[in-house]
């Protein structure tokens, strides 16, 4: 759901992958504007702070690339400490007008947290390891889930795995995927 707006978010999926001492992130590529697609090959994560951090979102694009800027900012303040600078967004994006209009929400991650950040002045870490957004978020969320506990799949793989079956079941996902990951030979 749009936090803001409280209909469905009708875009894209957002998943992060902690395992065996590896962090990954990625996303699908499929941009839409109602019922079409405008592009197939967009890039929804980013590393920021240092290459430290990798975050992915969900959402208006217009509104994500403000938050990208906003959490980066937050990241520089205080020294790349996640936490601190999650919560220091999400009280911002609840408090100053400008961001309270922002409908998207992001996927946050760095050598030793995940965490999920909305408008609605969440900054939640998922109790396994395994977290994701978007309209495709519950069929990665589940894909991932089984694959760490039914494979023996690296982090990469399984993040690649569990998107492509959010793609085949998701119309506003493709699989045009964009990966990003922290630790390990990367």
């Amino acid at each position: 759901m749009s936090e803001t707006a409280k209909t469905p978010v009708r875009a894209t999926t957002v998943l992060a992958v902690r395992h065996q001492g590896v962090t990954v992130v990625g996303s699908d590529g499929q941009v839409t504007l109602g019922d079409t697609v405008l592009k197939h090959g967009a890039v929804k994560v980013r590393r920021l702070y240092q290459d430290r951090v990798l975050a992915g979102f969900a959402g208006h694009t217009a509104d994500a690339l403000t938050l990208f800027e906003r959490f980066d900012e937050k990241l520089k303040q205080y020294s790349g400490d996640l936490r601190r600078s999650a919560v220091e967004l999400a009280r911002a994006w609840r408090t100053e007008k400008v961001l309270q209009r922002l409908e998207a929400m992001l996927l946050v991650a760095d050598q030793e947290s995940t965490l999920l950040i909305s408008g609605n002045g969440d900054v939640l870490e998922p109790d396994e390891n395994v977290v994701a957004i978007g309209s495709g978020g519950p069929y990665a969320h589940a894909a991932a889930l089984a694959l760490l506990d039914h494979s023996d799949l690296d982090a990469e793989a399984i993040t690649r795995k569990a998107l492509g079956i959010a793609a085949r079941l998701c119309i506003y996902t493709n699989d045009h995927l964009s990966i990003e990951t922290l630790g390990g030979a990367a």
